[in-house]
């Protein structure tokens, strides 16, 4: 899905109507159907094609609520022009990888908040926690669970919040966050959907404070990826010609 407008930037609230005019097969029940959680499922899923043109460059993000069309966004769409030549494998490729994280961001965001925790939990077993344990509690200053990783003579304990986030995630959650685990584990992980502002990840690590490792939707996607949580992967044949094989032989 690329930006359809002819301007080099706009609002989300003008984005939004233009975007959807492009699928006139839409229903209005789609276009009402909410998430559990709440927010639009319809929008959300635009957000997440949002973030994927950002996180490729294709658009940018001047100023809170306005998207803008890149030079390299507008090459993508003269490339998708009928009288353009045709795309090669790795084009295609690199399309589809992003189209597809989209989509596993939006599934991401269709959980409901504990049925996250424990799919976090899972990620973190594969990538070799011990004991993992989901709590989910709401007074704890953020704690949704925490394990063990060890890390050659030495086991690491750590805590990690998940949060479903639209936005970037601001400093103090990561503030209060640190805070509820400060002498008690000796790491933190924070698992968003979306991503973290500058001052966020600023603080992330600070001397003499327990360091807490920011994971965000592009990076909690690759997880999903690499260790196929979530996801199956079928590996995909490409065929060269070999011209060594069509010279002719006297």
């Amino acid at each position: 899905m690329l930006l359809p407008i002819p301007s080099r930037r706009g609002e989300t609230k003008e984005i939004y109507p233009r975007v959807t005019k492009k699928f006139p097969g839409i229903k209005e029940e789609d276009l009402t159907e909410t998430l559990p959680s709440g927010p639009n499922k319809w929008q959300n899923r635009i957000q997440w094609v949002r973030q994927a043109l950002l996180t490729k460059g294709e658009i940018s993000s001047p100023s809170r609520g306005v998207w803008a069309i890149t030079d390299k966004g507008r090459l993508r769409v003269k490339t998708k022009e009928p009288s353009s030549p045709t795309l090669n494998f790795g084009d295609i490729y690199d399309d589809y990888k992003a189209s597809f994280q989209s989509y596993l961001l939006g599934k991401l965001n269709e959980l409901d908040p504990h049925q996250f925790e424990l799919f976090v939990g899972k990620i973190l077993q594969a990538y070799g926690f011990k004991d993992v344990q989901v709590t989910g509690k709401t007074a704890d200053g953020g704690i949704d669970g925490h394990g063990r990783l060890r890390l050659g003579l030495a086991t690491i304990n750590a805590a990690f919040q998940c949060k479903r986030w639209q936005g970037n995630v601001p400093r103090p959650e990561i503030d209060k966050f640190r805070g509820a685990i400060q002498g008690q584990f000796e790491q933190g992980i924070f698992f968003t959907t979306s991503d973290f502002s500058s001052q966020a990840t600023e603080v992330s690590v600070v001397k003499g404070a327990v360091p807490i490792i920011l994971i965000n939707g592009k990076q909690l996607v690759d997880l999903m990826i690499q260790n196929e949580i979530g996801v199956q992967r079928d590996p995909v044949f490409i065929y060269y010609e070999r011209a060594s094989d069509f010279i002719e032989v006297e």
